[in-house]
């Protein structure tokens, strides 16, 4: 059996509520310089073929990217129940400020890919950040806190590559990544600042904690349906970015790659869709939201499929972003209130499994648009919202059986 700290939520104070209004804005604002990180290289990748022309690797650079971010929630996220989380998330900035420094000075292709699997690794203190926001809330505030971190996640995601093409258009790549070295030390400054100070809230060796994934996901059937879900929903929201810059380029629309970047300012309703959904969810309960999350990702391609037009994309957009959203911020509301020691690596099966849908989204979306276009593209993003509902309908029946056994 695990054992675990003999303190609430692990936070030394002993206080369910013990962060505040300035903290969270702080954590906010750290979890959007962090996860911006990933991003920056996207827009920047042209310019930095350019440079290395010679060295067809330049290519890896953003899958190395994401690489390092899927290894970092892998094998990074569990060590939030096993450490001081408060230290380890300042000194996980420290290292992203030395890897965005290897990156900004690299003096070939090959060392660029190296920095940018560290970069990758280290941006994941985004997700340290949820749950230690997680763990300091009351359990009534809990969706709202959650949703006001991601706000700043999502601000990070959306502003990121208009940051970096910008800089990297009128000064160069390499000062984009100078650029987030102090800003990733801004970060470790606001976290060393604002956040408690905070103890283990388990006493697992590391290697304890990776098998204990496997021993979550078998224990909790909500873990299970959160993943499944929020997987399907994510899969359906990467094959509409994945295609979108084509179906604009094509002979329907005849639009260039910057007008498909303007769509991401159109994004930014995932914003506010994050807190307003925190705080729905305290009110009405997240299942209800993750119900709608679904319903609103299926009407967003329906959209998107009957109504061929730059207006049904843009009210398609923020449609889609405030269905998946509002999905995301109701099941971590779930997750997390599973287990209050083990939530880092609670973070760790969901973000895991939300990414490699994501993933599966994309190659889906990419083989559906070479055989049908878009609209086959729209069906299978139909479908992925279909799959999300089914799941969350098969789970609450299941709980309901359960009850009646009871």
């Amino acid at each position: 059996m695990e054992k675990t700290a003999p303190i609430q939520a692990g936070v030394k104070t002993g206080r369910s509520d013990a962060v505040g209004q300035v903290a969270l804005l702080a954590m906010a604002v750290a979890g959007g310089i962090a996860v911006a990180n990933i991003y920056y290289n996207q827009p920047m990748l042209g310019i930095i073929e350019g440079e290395f022309r010679d060295q067809p690797i330049t290519g890896m650079v953003p899958t190395a990217t994401q690489l390092g971010y899927a290894l970092g929630l892998f094998l990074l996220l569990p060590l939030g129940d096993l450490v001081n989380r408060r230290k380890m998330i300042i000194g996980q900035f420290v290292v992203l400020a030395a890897a965005l420094g290897l990156a900004a000075s690299a003096p070939s292709a090959w060392m660029l890919v190296a920095a940018s699997v560290i970069v990758g690794a280290c941006s994941t203190v985004a997700q340290q950040i949820v749950p230690f926001a997680a763990s300091l809330a009351a359990p009534e505030k809990r969706g709202a806190t959650i949703g006001t971190v991601m706000a700043g996640v999502l601000s990070g995601i959306l502003f990121s590559r208009t940051l970096s093409g910008f800089v990297g258009e009128h000064a160069g790549w390499r000062e984009m990544f100078w650029i987030g070295v102090p800003l990733a030390l801004i970060a470790a400054g606001l976290m060393f600042a604002a956040l408690p100070h905070h103890r283990p809230t388990s006493s697992l060796r590391y290697h304890q904690a990776i098998r204990s994934l496997g021993q979550l996901w078998k224990r909790h059937p909500a873990l299970r349906a959160a993943t499944m879900i929020q997987a399907f929903l994510f899969a359906s929201f990467t094959a509409f970015w994945t295609i979108l810059a084509l179906y604009l380029a094509g002979p329907t629309f005849e639009l260039g790659a910057d007008v498909a970047g303007l769509f991401g300012i159109v994004g930014a309703v995932g914003i506010f869709a994050a807190p307003l959904a925190g705080q729905v969810a305290d009110k009405r309960g997240p299942h209800f939201v993750v119900w709608l999350g679904a319903g609103l990702t299926i009407a967003a391609w329906l959209i998107f499929g009957v109504w061929v037009s730059i207006i049904s994309l843009v009210i398609g957009v923020v449609v889609l972003d405030f269905g998946i959203q509002s999905a995301l911020i109701s099941n971590q509301h779930i997750i997390y209130a599973l287990d209050a020691d083990a939530r880092s690596r609670l973070n760790t099966v969901f973000m895991t499994g939300m990414f490699l849908g994501g993933a599966a989204g994309s190659a889906m979306a990419t083989f559906a648009w070479g055989e049908g276009g878009w609209h086959l593209v729209s069906l299978l993003g139909v479908a992925l919202g279909i799959a999300a509902f089914a799941v969350k309908l098969v789970h609450q029946r299941g709980d309901a059986a359960t009850m009646v056994g009871k």
